[in-house]
């Protein structure tokens, strides 16, 4: 089934010059970018996109690191989008991510791991709708 899910392209990710990299890891697995946009992402935006770890102690520690410098948010379209973003990523922690995903091949460790890519189809609606609106997300032309 055709999806779209949200991917942040952490500030690791721009700091190391992989953003090229992980774009076209993800436009090799099939998907195509909907929307794109290089924020610097403040408190608030993060609080919120964290939401679900508010409680967790390494909370402050996402909020921290997300807000320290420019990110990349995009939308990419695909079949089965989220799951492919979530295979492509490899696991959180880069240690025991499979050779072959990004965070596997490039990340450095699990607080500095390149990448978000939304967990779920509901997820996903929500993560894209804190980041773009509905101007910003584009249909691609048919025949693509």
């Amino acid at each position: 089934m055709k999806q779209r899910t949200l991917v942040l392209l952490k500030p690791d990710a721009l700091e190391r010059g992989l953003v090229g990299e992980i774009i076209s890891r993800l436009e090799g697995w099939g998907l195509k970018i909907i929307a794109m946009k290089m924020i610097w992402m403040d408190e608030a935006l993060a609080e919120r996109h964290y939401a679900v770890h508010r409680d967790k102690p390494f909370f402050a520690g996402l909020v921290n690191f997300i807000t320290s410098s420019p990110i990349i948010a995009a939308v990419f379209e695909g079949e089965d989008a989220v799951e492919v973003v979530r295979r492509a990523m490899g696991e959180t922690d880069p240690a025991i991510a499979r050779p072959g995903t990004i965070r596997g091949d490039l990340a450095q460790d699990i607080e500095r791991n390149l990448i978000h890519g939304s967990d779920s189809v509901e997820t996903a609606k929500r993560e894209i709708a804190l980041f773009f609106s509905n101007a910003e997300n584009f249909k691609l032309p048919r025949g693509d």
